[in-house]
């Protein structure tokens, strides 16, 4: 793999920490939520929304990639990533997404074929592929 990009960032203190990146621009507080048991601090966010906000960034920038290389203009369009922390009968953690895709001005068929090329295309459904479930929904 070629290296294009490395982000750095440092948690300290887990669910109930901080997490800071190298440059100082990503610096948040972390809370478990209140329906895991947590403070749930309404200024502090989790893990989970974390990954939600990159996957749903990464996956739209996807989805205009694949509909520009196949002539297809996005006047509109959203993503939607749900991040769900669940636990095996083993008690073991793992986590499930679904992506709902927003695309109103591009017809049903249209919107269905790019969300499925999306998800070939972006890094997050390629890293996720095969260790976690993932549904597309394309809204």
């Amino acid at each position: 793999m070629k290296t294009l990009y490395t982000a750095q960032v440092t948690a300290q203190g887990g669910r109930d920490g901080r997490v800071r990146s190298q440059d100082g621009v990503l610096d948040l507080t972390l809370s478990v939520p209140k329906s895991m048991g947590g403070a749930g601090l309404a200024n502090a966010t989790n893990p989970e929304q974390l990954f939600a906000a990159g996957y749903a960034a990464c996956f739209e920038s996807a989805l205009r990639l694949v509909a520009r290389k196949r002539g297809t203009t996005l006047t509109s369009a959203s993503v939607t990533a749900e991040v769900s922390l669940g636990a095996t009968e083993q008690g073991a953690y793992q986590l499930g997404a679904q992506l709902h895709v927003h695309l109103p001005d591009v017809p049903r068929d249209t919107a269905e074929a790019l969300a499925q090329a999306a998800h070939q295309v972006c890094p997050y459904s390629n890293a996720t592929r095969g260790n976690i479930e993932v549904k597309v929904v394309v809204d």
